[in-house]
């Protein structure tokens, strides 16, 4: 997590009139510069009206993450299992 992401991140949030503790809770929970900056461009574009919605954006973008984390360690599985079968064998 760099410092940018997430002092754009708190900024954000302050600029919507909540607290910085709220920023910095979503920023811990995102944690990734990716996840931080999606939901700053969520927060700069669509300027929520709620906790509830922002709380709803995060929850959407956290899952994204954990679903593209789950699609590359299933990715990296099945490329292993390929080099394996690939792999040169000794003749018997």
């Amino acid at each position: 997590m760099t410092d940018q992401a997430y002092q754009s991140l708190i900024d954000a949030i302050v600029r919507l009139g909540y607290p910085q503790e709220f920023g910095v809770v979503l920023a811990q929970e995102l944690r990734t510069d990716n996840a931080m900056e999606r939901m700053t461009a969520y927060l700069r574009s669509a300027r929520p009206s709620s906790p509830e919605e922002i709380a709803d954006e995060l929850l959407a973008i956290c899952s994204m993450r954990d679903r593209w984390i789950e699609q590359m360690i299933s990715e990296h599985a099945g490329a292993s299992l390929t080099a394996f079968y690939n792999r040169p064998r000794e003749e018997e």
